[in-house]
């Protein structure tokens, strides 16, 4: 009869663990519950912050893509236009070499520093004879004045 006696308190416990386990299941289940609802939503701002990733990487890369076409292109135009110029000068060049060798002036600054270095001395020479005449006729008169004192 003892045994019939101590059967009845270990159902009651089992009882009350079930019970306790199904709580805590049932808590472990709405708690499991929401994280999954928690990394739902996590993925999808993830999905979405992706996208306007790249919606925004897109829109830097063909705004990049644009300016490098523009900066390109002006730097096409400039080459051109420092090559017109630089062939513009050439020609220029070569027109005044050929106009100065019609002329019979190659080199024209040379023929002018000679030309000025010839006139000073010229000049020099003529200066020179100038004083020596000059001297020539003050010893003259003076050589008159002493002749005409008495």
């Amino acid at each position: 009869m003892a045994s019939s006696d101590s059967t009845p308190a270990p159902l009651s416990s089992k009882k009350e663990n079930v019970t306790s386990m199904n709580s805590k299941i049932a808590e472990l289940s709405e708690s499991r519950s929401e994280l999954l609802k928690k990394i739902q939503g996590l993925k999808q701002d993830l999905q979405t912050w992706r996208s306007k990733l790249d919606t925004q990487v897109k829109v830097y890369r063909d705004e990049l893509s644009e300016l490098k076409k523009s900066l390109n292109e002006e730097v096409e135009q400039l080459r051109s236009e420092f090559k017109e110029l630089k062939t513009t000068l050439q020609q220029q060049q070569e027109d005044v070499t050929a106009s100065l060798r019609n002329l019979g002036l190659e080199d024209i600054t040379e023929e002018v520093k000679e030309t000025k270095d010839v006139k000073a001395e010229e000049h020099d020479e003529v200066q020179g004879s100038k004083v020596e005449k000059n001297d020539e006729e003050v010893h003259a008169v003076s050589e008159n004045t002493k002749e005409a004192e008495p």
